[in-house]
């Protein structure tokens, strides 16, 4: 199978499909995938779908712009490079099944959870939280011991995760700092590359945060636009496109 604008690759078999993205094995190197986005949006596990054409391109720019922002930060990341329009280059993960959280302001589930919290309160430090993937049950949320008792990861490898969760969140917060926006949350995940050595995987994109402009939740630029939404009608959703490719645009010029 070929695709390609900017660079032709050919990809390998079909490893997995998920809600918004494809995974493709790299025919000549089995530490290799390709990730590539789809024009999907979703919302309720899966219950609310859209086709939002153009999602797919920028969630593949806003997730390489995150990713090469991070990797020179230091942080250990699956990103490679960016292919095409719609396709990264990454390491092959196995990945947990778990999200990993860093909250700075309350606000979505976390009052419904923790009502005696105020929304727009600020964290500092950041709240992590941990939720399992399970569409079914709505993504629970568990704790450490419970990581441990299913076997997911040990203790030093919790503790970890949640540091490099805080490094991730706060070297995006300055970046998104430098053109006055603010990162409310951020949702990542972690996978084992082929040595077994934990990075963060998956994507970074407009479905993974909330950001408020000058800090006004009024004039958020993510997902919960959609989310918030009782009927989705053409305008409403060319309104979620022009916030999205506007994030994207704005990923290509954040600093750290």
């Amino acid at each position: 199978m070929s695709t390609g604008q900017e660079e032709p690759v050919t990809f390998g078999p079909l490893l997995a499909e998920g809600k918004t993205k494809q995974i493709y094995a790299h025919p000549e190197d089995p530490t290799l995938v390709y990730m590539v986005s789809k024009d999907q949006i979703t919302a309720g596990d899966g219950a609310r779908r859209d086709q939002l054409t153009g999602k797919g391109r920028w969630s593949t720019i806003t997730t390489a712009n995150v990713f090469r922002l991070l990797n020179a930060a230091g942080i250990p990341t699956h990103f490679v490079r960016q292919i095409n329009d719609t396709t990264l280059l990454v390491k092959r993960c196995q990945m947990l099944p778990i999200e990993h959280v860093q909250r700075r302001i309350a606000t979505g589930s976390y009052l419904k959870r923790h009502p005696e919290v105020s929304e727009g309160t600020r964290f500092d430090p950041l709240v992590i939280e941990t939720f399992l993937k399970d569409d079914a049950r709505h993504d629970p949320q568990i704790w450490d011991e419970d990581i441990i008792n299913m076997g997911l990861a040990t203790a030093e490898e919790i503790a970890w995760m949640a540091e490099q969760g805080r490094r991730v969140f706060e070297t995006l917060e300055r970046a998104w700092a430098s053109v006055d926006v603010t990162l409310v949350d951020l949702k990542i995940e972690f996978g084992r590359d082929s040595e077994g050595k934990l990075l963060v995987a998956d994507v970074i994109d407009n479905d993974s945060w909330r950001l408020w402009p000058g800090g006004d939740k009024n004039r958020m630029l993510d997902k919960q636009v959609y989310r918030n939404l009782k009927e989705v009608t053409e305008q409403d959703l060319q309104g979620i496109a022009d916030r999205y490719a506007l994030v994207a645009d704005l990923t290509g010029k954040l600093r750290i």
